[in-house]
């Protein structure tokens, strides 16, 4: 009986552990995934580079998709400008090496000098690559 109860305490204390370990990753992914949407309209070019995976597909809601390089390009040469992002629900959930999160917002811009205002609910995956995050998959859908 006694082992048991030392068992159960131990995984407790795992359980306890793992999860503020957890936590500290989501927070830390969510507050980054925040950053990145002011970096965008700040176009924070440097910031947006490192931390956009090489290989990250972004997917738009109208079905447009672009790999990292081309949302960057498109930043640069003002085919795509973001004027104003304001998330209004934001979830974070980490799986290993991995944070998914998860959201909804209003988002305003430019896309070939035509004006946009969505409301969009998304899905953002982070992956820890060595000592950073980088943003590897971006889907959005249109709410309404």
């Amino acid at each position: 009986m006694s082992k048991f109860l030392v068992g159960l305490s131990t995984f407790f204390l795992f359980a306890t552990t793992a999860s503020a370990q957890n936590s500290a990753a989501e927070k830390y992914v969510n507050d980054f995934s925040v950053r990145k949407n002011q970096w965008l309209i700040q176009k924070n070019y440097d910031s947006l580079t490192l931390m956009l995976d090489k290989r990250c597909m972004y997917m738009h809601s109208n079905g447009w998709i672009q790999s990292a390089d081309e949302v960057i390009q498109d930043l640069k040469s003002g085919k795509l400008v973001y004027k104003k992002m304001e998330i209004t629900e934001s979830t974070a959930r980490q799986f290993e090496s991995m944070v998914i999160v998860t959201g909804k917002g209003n988002f305003e811009g430019l896309v070939n000098d035509k004006a946009f205002n969505l409301k969009l609910m998304y899905t953002e995956v982070y992956v820890k690559r060595k000592a950073s995050w980088k943003l590897v998959n971006r889907q959005s859908t249109k709410l309404e």
